[in-house]
């Protein structure tokens, strides 16, 4: 038998050594058209529709403001007065759920704006690697075609550092199936010319050493990490904004 200080390092090696691929295999990017851009005219009536899962719904957030969507929604409404959110995120949704029962009433929308937050009920739930990557591909695949909408995903936060996880034995499993799903992620979006936020990279630096990021169910963002995340996931937005 393996000591058990001997598989917690050799899961942190797997980890890390994991993570060095990923952003490797991120450095080459396929475009096969220009990048979309939200409008030149701040009094659009810009629709921004997000889709996901819990952190989507903002559960640990104080109020529907205070999750990252919201935050999101206010920026815009910054820039454009008439911004209008279609929050269709559900608690407990994986990639198969917002395939299934968000992505028609998405595209029917006709969104300028589309943001995807998925992964975490899928990586948890032993959802295989190749089903959650053919069900992002399918997903974005469909906004790109069905829609004009700027689209913006997100990689997945490192789950083993969350309270609920870096004390359990499903640790380095889980920490090793987000980068897994982390990649399934990039190469969905690469394909399409969508650039994912990172949010992989900044849970590993802050959450250990900023518990106030995390809901007191040691698991969702709190109203500190909605904001962080808002912060992270506008500047996959902010470059998107035509100048007038």
């Amino acid at each position: 038998m393996v000591p058990r200080d001997a598989r917690g390092r050799r899961g942190v090696l797997i980890r890390a050594a994991l993570a060095l691929a990923l952003l490797l295999g991120g450095c080459a990017w396929g475009r096969s058209e220009a990048p979309r851009a939200l409008p030149a005219d701040r009094d659009a009536p810009l629709v921004y529709v997000a889709l996901g899962d819990s952190t989507v719904e903002g559960v640990g957030a104080s109020s529907p403001e205070a999750s990252y969507v919201g935050r999101l929604h206010a920026r815009l409404r910054g820039v454009y007065p008439n911004a209008r959110l279609v929050n269709l995120g559900v608690a407990g949704a994986t990639s198969a759920d917002v395939l299934a029962g968000q992505l028609e009433r998405a595209i029917a929308l006709g969104p300028h704006l589309a943001t995807l937050s998925i992964g975490p009920n899928d990586v948890t739930g032993r959802v295989t690697l190749e089903t959650f990557e053919r069900n992002v591909g399918a997903m974005l695949g469909r906004l790109a075609r069905e829609t004009r909408a700027v689209l913006v995903v997100n990689l997945l936060p490192d789950l083993a550092v969350t309270p609920r996880f870096r004390a359990s034995a499903a640790r380095d499993l889980v920490g090793r199936r987000t980068v897994e799903f982390n990649g399934a992620l990039g190469r969905a979006a690469r394909a399409l010319g969508v650039e994912p936020v990172d949010l992989y990279g900044p849970s590993r630096e802050e959450l250990p050493r900023r518990p106030e990021l995390v809901w007191s169910d040691g698991y969702h963002p709190s109203d500190a990490g909605y904001a962080r995340w808002a912060e992270l996931l506008w500047t996959g937005v902010a470059p998107r904004i035509a100048a007038r």
